[in-house]
């Protein structure tokens, strides 16, 4: 498969993270994915899971972080009877640094040093991103209060408007109507084409 991504320029040291790369791996942190470090080992890795349906958008995150897997994306069966496809980082001393901004006790946090950029927004949209009447979500219920709190904090600061919404008993993040052009506007030239559904109102 071939996937084209010209937006980006994919400049770096050698052996590190390219900014695409970082960027796509806090997106996925903000969102579904999960960095770990097993037991007795130093570095951590990042597991990317999703549904078999979001085979495309699994596709491309592998793509982008090709150099630090041993292994290409495979299907399984959870236990739920549902088919998932997912891959492995390689352990990786940089994906040790972002697991010890965002982990505190093996859970999810907000760093204060979160800066949301339009891969990440854009990645994070693409994860945990929904629509509904109009109105455009990131599903943020992971997350504590302040957290999401934190997160609007952070999406004013780069001009986006949006308050929590409850989602039966826990809340989630609505974009205000006024902000969601511009929200558009910012990931629309990073969302892969089989992500567009999720902005297009």
């Amino acid at each position: 498969m071939k996937i084209s991504y010209n937006k980006i320029i994919m400049d770096n040291t050698v052996g590190s993270l390219t900014q695409l790369q970082r960027s796509l791996i806090i997106g996925s942190v903000l969102g579904d994915g999960h960095i770990r470090i097993m037991p007795g080992r130093k570095d951590a890795f990042l597991e990317v899971n999703h549904s078999i349906k979001a085979k495309e958008y699994v596709d491309w995150k592998y793509f982008v972080l090709k150099n630090i897997c041993n292994s290409e994306p495979k299907e399984r069966e959870t236990n739920e009877g549902r088919h998932a496809y997912r891959f492995f980082t390689k352990q990786d001393k940089e994906i040790t640094e972002i697991y010890n901004l965002f982990y505190r006790d093996g859970k999810k946090i907000i760093p204060k040093e979160l800066e949301i950029n339009p891969i990440v927004l854009a990645v994070w949209l693409m994860d945990d991103g929904s629509k509904s009447n109009g109105g455009v979500y990131l599903n943020t219920q992971q997350f504590s209060m302040l957290d999401q709190r934190r997160l609007l904090h952070k999406l004013r600061e780069i001009g986006l408007r949006a308050r929590l919404n409850r989602d039966k008993k826990y809340y989630r993040i609505r974009f205000l109507k006024e902000s969601i052009p511009k929200l558009i506007e910012i990931v629309q030239p990073h969302i892969i084409p089989s992500m567009m559904y999720k902005i297009e109102l």
